[in-house]
């Protein structure tokens, strides 16, 4: 597990979101997409993984409304205990990025004794380091410092609300943010309240 002492050029970071079915009022909300971007280096070419997850319940139309992902689309799907082995060796031993990443760690809470961390959240981070925006959504932020045609280079099929295009973006502003305020020799914890234990 990589230490708040460690050096940010030395460490692994994997970006992970999930997009959910949506929960009414009282009920469980169950995750319907994960992606991950992770880079052994920061950089290094990001290395993608994205997968459907099976639902026990139909995703809500407004959940659908947002990410374009129907119930029909995951007739298929695996489950999520059985991506346990994928996403463990995609996260394991790296420091893990999410956008206000607490979706992400609730859904991973249901593998008990995972361990992952640290987590360095892109929203608190975006706005100790570009203060002054109107919003720190995913996107404003990608496009307050110029890296949305980035994301869409690499995955120019997808968009904003897919789990592995929003995994890519919270990546690519860590790599941005730790290149342009000269952060790869410092430690983690130099990036203060945006890491979380």
């Amino acid at each position: 597990m990589p230490l708040l002492s460690d050096t940010i050029g030395g460490l692994h970071f994997a970006a992970i979101d999930f997009e959910s079915a949506g929960a009414a009022r009282g009920e469980t909300d169950q995750p319907v997409q994960i992606g991950i971007a992770a880079c052994p280096r920061l950089e290094d070419e990001p290395e993608l993984w994205t997968s459907y997850i099976a639902v026990e319940k139909p995703v809500l139309w407004s959940a659908s409304q947002v990410h374009g992902i129907t119930t029909e689309m995951l007739a298929d799907a695996p489950s999520f205990p059985s991506l346990w082995p994928e996403i463990r060796s995609r996260l394991g031993q790296a420091v893990v990025v999410g956008h206000n990443p607490a979706t992400e760690r609730k859904f991973l809470r249901r593998f008990p004794g995972h361990g992952f961390g640290p987590w360095l959240d892109t929203l608190a981070l975006g706005r100790m380091c570009v203060p002054g925006l109107a919003d720190y959504s995913l996107s404003s932020l990608c496009g307050a410092l110029g890296l949305t045609c980035s994301v869409e280079a690499l995955l120019p099929a997808r968009r904003w609300h897919d789990a592995l295009y929003d995994a890519l973006a919270s990546l690519l502003i860590v790599r941005f943010l730790v290149k342009e305020l000269n952060l790869s020799g410092q430690p983690l914890d130099v990036l203060g309240k945006a890491v979380r234990t």
